[in-house]
């Protein structure tokens, strides 16, 4: 890999999946029932590949996977969206990023896939509240994933429930997770089709 250019990229994501809250693949389980299907999303906020600059741009999978995929017995088989707005270049760069090509814990969790069955260049809306009340998600006609922060009786006023260093974070190490409950997971792209309002968020 010496040819691959330095990487780096700051940003957001948030998952929406089938599971019960919490989600238990963010802690390197197995999912709920022993499969998920699922969205995630993610917002790069600033960022490069080499000279290319990726500031602003969108990526979002559809994944769903059997038993513990951290296992590396049960591949993932998903596909992958990214934003239309995007130049020759930056299109290259997220899809190196994106893949084992350019290393990185990105490479890392590009391993477990073991069945891609597209890459399209849509319009992607993503949003993630200020104070992390909701988040989310949209390509019309083909996805839509929207959740709110998860609370209770016993959770501060104004406070989040959040994990530090899941050790489930398909991001790498060292992230803070923010727990929700979905409102909305609804895909109809790629042969996937499903709705799973009510599932967990992360």
């Amino acid at each position: 890999m010496t040819n691959i250019p330095h990487w780096w990229m700051k940003g957001d994501w948030f998952d929406v999946c089938s599971c019960n809250v919490s989600c238990p693949c963010g802690f390197a389980q197995a999912p709920t029932n022993n499969r998920c299907e699922g969205v995630m999303a993610y917002h790069v906020r600033e960022g490069a590949y080499g000279d290319v600059k990726l500031n602003d741009l969108n990526v979002i999978a559809v994944v769903a996977f059997e038993g513990n995929t951290w296992e590396k017995e049960n591949p993932v088989t998903l596909g992958i969206f990214m934003d239309e707005r995007a130049n020759e270049a930056q299109r290259e760069a997220l899809q190196a990023v994106s893949s084992v090509k350019a290393g990185g814990w990105m490479g890392v969790f590009a391993e477990l896939v073991g069945d891609t069955r597209g890459l399209e260049f849509v319009p992607i809306a993503f949003e993630v509240a200020d104070d992390l009340a909701h988040w989310r998600a949209e390509i019309p006609g083909k996805l839509k994933a929207f959740a709110e922060a998860l609370s209770g009786p016993t959770t501060p006023e104004g406070a989040r429930v959040q994990l530090h260093n899941a050790p489930g974070s398909e991001v790498g190490p060292g992230q803070i997770v923010t727990f929700g409950k979905a409102a909305d997971n609804e895909v109809d792209a790629f042969g996937f089709q499903w709705k799973w309002a009510g599932g967990s968020i992360q």
